[in-house]
């Protein structure tokens, strides 16, 4: 695939496509990798590579749309997949994602603003996406202590298979409308939010000791 001359792109197009929607579209990629680290750059790759829903990669980045960065997301999407419903190995997936998801939203949005220079992409990136990314992951942490406390563990794999069909459904609605990502990200929020107090609630129902407690009888004379 011949190379364009971005030089003096950037202008001809104007901000909207150079800046707005490529960092819109970041947001929303972003916030998928702190739930899955891969699954949202493998399905950033397969957009590019297919040339799907407009997307186009930072001249940089375009070794993403290879076949062997391919095979390799794929791969590492498929283990994180499984790994993340064996209760304990999610705790170190979450735990090894507070580093791998900001830089896995970093790259993913870095990637999209294609009309800029590398350099520029790449702090954009930083800006747009490790953020993002880090909140999310933090915030599956909290959901999935919670679940591990109240079950024990066994409901894991269904908050897992949850977070699963979010980071999917981020990715596709961030590619077909990246104009209402912020809306999408409010309510991802409101749900990560609710899901999380909820487990906690029966948590702390089921918890020993949390009963009505009596006063002790008063002393005798």
């Amino acid at each position: 695939m011949p190379q364009m001359d971005m030089s003096g792109l950037g202008a001809a197009v104007g901000p909207l496509q150079v800046w707005v929607l490529p960092a819109l579209l970041g947001l929303g990629l972003a916030s998928a990798t702190g739930l899955r680290t891969f699954l949202p750059l493998l399905m950033l790759a397969l957009a590019a590579k297919f040339e799907m829903f407009g997307i186009r990669l930072n001249d940089q980045m375009d070794w993403l749309g290879s076949w062997p960065a391919i095979s390799a997301l794929a791969v590492a999407a498929v283990a994180e997949f499984a790994g993340d419903k064996i209760p304990a190995v999610d705790h170190a997936l979450n735990a090894v994602g507070y580093v791998t998801r900001p830089v896995a939203g970093a790259v993913a949005a870095g990637s999209v603003f294609w009309a800029v220079d590398p350099t520029t992409a790449a702090v954009a990136g930083v800006i747009v996406g490790a953020p993002i990314a880090l909140a999310f992951n933090a915030a599956q942490t909290g959901v999935r202590v919670g679940s591990t406390a109240t079950t024990g563990g066994l409901g894991n794999p269904v908050v897992s298979l949850i977070e699963d069909v979010l980071a999917v459904l981020t990715v596709v609605i961030a590619f077909l409308a990246p104009v209402i990502i912020p809306l999408v990200l409010v309510i991802l929020a409101i749900l990560v939010f609710r899901l999380a107090r909820r487990i906690r609630e029966r948590s702390d129902a089921r918890a020993p000791g949390q009963g009505p407690r009596s006063d002790p009888p008063p002393p005798r004379s």
